[in-house]
């Protein structure tokens, strides 16, 4: 009998392994209701994090505080949770009728409302990859503050380093730091976080904001604080799920409102039975690229398109974008903002409505009946399933009338990250797998490669994987993604929902025309085996406009018939 080696896991098995440890653990949790994050019940998620060391939460398994990771996770989490011992995950349940006031973090799109100083309410309206997103950064947050603890507390009785008292007095000043006391207190932390005075001082201004400019100290001082309690009070902070999001989670509720506004408001404007084109991008591509160059010839007269899109892409961009915005809805343009919970705004594009003559697709060749352009803002992971899956179905416009809508096609236009390659590149996928699973989705992707070659911006073509979160990047199983017979050129979020929603609807129940076109390309916002190119390396700027509206103009020229 032939003897069996040992088998040595490696990396990126062992990172496979955690991510479907964490995915699984996650929904057990989420079931059972409530759980303390640092308790026993809350163990397996740590190990699993701490197994999997994703890149964007960089030194996550060493005693040093991790810096980049923790301003990436305090931007999409409510302002005040690091002072909250509860957190309570809730549906859209009334507080928005409340005296409480609505706290959206500003890099994630969501309400949250303080109940009171130990508690936080979450609004979960975008489905379980929302759930995972905010576990995993909390998960991290209190790894970490528990880092702080042990390095602030001296004994179990409560006795504290110099360091931490410094802070202390620091944080409960009722005046603002002075640059000689700013800095003796940066010196203390540098302590308490086991980093460099410089390492701090380069990142203390980005956890800034203009009430509160030393607001690093008080996040670190607030984690470290209630990470003593639990150690000293055995008060460990707890993390629970109301029942009214238990019991509506999965069942489209947000993704089936949202969907019956839009097609509303295409019956009242007799659109339903014109051929419609679906777009997934932003809030601005479409709109300017249809129309910007004809409304602001003038201004820029000389100038590129692309220079034109890039003046509209700036902060303080206000008048110009908000003219093309009033031009856009004078000629066939109608916008939905979302009230349903998706977070999701959604464009109404009528081309009877538009001279195209005047735009930069003066070809545009249509049959009888012109297209209506639908274009969704960008879902959210498994949110992207709900919404699609819902837009996708008959329109039940009365009891026993249904109509079925002419979808013509689904483009896709999204950030992901990149496997070769770096910022502001672009991606075709070939097929979307989905990470931990390894379902997979392929397709006859409408837009090639060679399409957007030539434009000075570097194009790659192939698989592309569908994680859980962004969050849960890992380096060696990303690795193995790209080196092994996989192929895959990148990461993202949405792309199998979108496609498991379109395969459902046209080949199985038939909802939709079986021949139904889909698009799909992204550009890349980081490359996450690259490091100080991960997400926590901060925004595209300016890098992402060409590719954006490169992306898009192919789109449309092939929704306008423009070869």
């Amino acid at each position: 009998m032939k003897e069996i080696k040992n088998i040595v896991r490696s990396r990126a098995q062992e990172s496979s392994s955690a991510v479907e440890k964490l995915y699984i653990t996650m929904r057990h949790l989420f079931n059972r209701g409530f759980y303390k994050p640092m308790g026993v019940s809350g163990e397996t998620l740590r190990e699993a994090l701490l197994s999997l060391r994703p890149e964007i939460y960089g030194t996550i398994a060493e005693e040093k505080v991790e810096l980049n990771g923790l301003l990436y996770v305090i931007e999409r989490l409510p302002v005040g949770i690091e002072q909250c011992q509860f957190i309570n995950l809730t549906s859209d349940e009334g507080y928005s009728k409340s005296h409480f006031k609505a706290i959206v973090p500003p890099k994630r799109r969501r309400n949250c409302y303080r109940i009171d100083d130990e508690q936080m309410n979450i609004e979960i309206t975008r489905g379980r990859s929302d759930i995972y997103d905010i576990l995993t950064h909390l998960t991290f947050i209190f790894i970490e503050s528990h880092k702080i603890k042990n390095r602030i507390l001296i004994d179990e009785s409560g006795e504290v380093t110099r360091d931490w008292q410094k802070l202390e007095e620091a944080v409960y000043q009722d005046k603002k730091l002075t640059l000689i006391d700013k800095e003796k207190t940066i010196s203390h932390a540098a302590n308490i976080l086991g980093r460099t005075f410089s390492e701090v001082l380069d990142i203390y201004d980005a956890f800034g904001t203009a009430e509160k400019p030393d607001r690093f100290l008080h996040i670190i001082y607030w984690l470290g604080k209630l990470a003593i309690e639990e150690a000293i009070g055995n008060e460990k902070r707890t993390i629970t799920f109301s029942p009214i999001l238990r019991e509506r989670l999965g069942h489209h509720i947000h993704g089936e409102i949202w969907a019956t506004n839009i097609k509303e408001v295409l019956k009242q404007n007799q659109l339903l039975d014109r051929p419609i084109h679906i777009i997934s991008a932003n809030m601005h591509s479409v709109m300017n690229s249809i129309f910007a160059t004809h409304v602001l010839k003038t201004k820029f007269k000389d100038q590129t398109d692309f220079f034109i899109y890039e003046e509209l892409s700036k902060s303080g961009a206000h008048d110009v974008r908000n003219k093309v915005e009033e031009f856009a809805k004078q000629y066939g343009m109608i916008s939905l903002p979302d009230f349903s919970g998706t977070n999701i705004d959604v464009q109404i594009f009528d081309t009877a409505k538009i001279d195209l003559k005047k735009s930069a697709f003066a070809n545009a060749k249509f049959g009888e009946l012109k297209p209506v352009l639908i274009v969704m803002d960008y879902a959210f992971g498994e949110q992207a399933y709900e919404t699609i899956d819902e837009l996708l179905k008959p329109f039940q416009e009365t009891k026993d009338k249904k109509v079925f809508m002419n979808v013509a096609s689904v483009s896709i236009m999204g950030k992901a990250g990149i496997l070769q390659g770096g910022k502001g590149d672009i991606m075709i996928p070939s097929a979307h797998i989905n990470e931990g699973t390894g379902d997979n989705y392929t397709f006859e992707n409408e837009l090639t490669k060679e399409m957007l070659e030539g434009n000075n911006i570097d194009v790659f073509a192939g698989p592309m994987v569908t994680v859980l979160g962004t969050s849960l990047q890992n380096k060696d199983l990303l690795k193995f993604f790209h080196e092994s017979t996989w192929g895959v050129i990148g990461l993202e979020m949405e792309g199998a929902y979108y496609q498991k929603a379109i395969q459902s609807a046209s080949k199985i129940r038939k909802s939709i025309n079986q021949d139904v076109k889909v698009r799909y390309a992204y550009y890349a916002s980081d490359n996450p085996l690259e490091t100080g190119s991960t997400l926590a390396s901060g925004g595209l700027g300016t890098t992402g406009v060409k590719p954006t509206y490169l992306i898009t103009i192919k789109i449309l020229e092939q929704i306008f018939n423009i070869q």
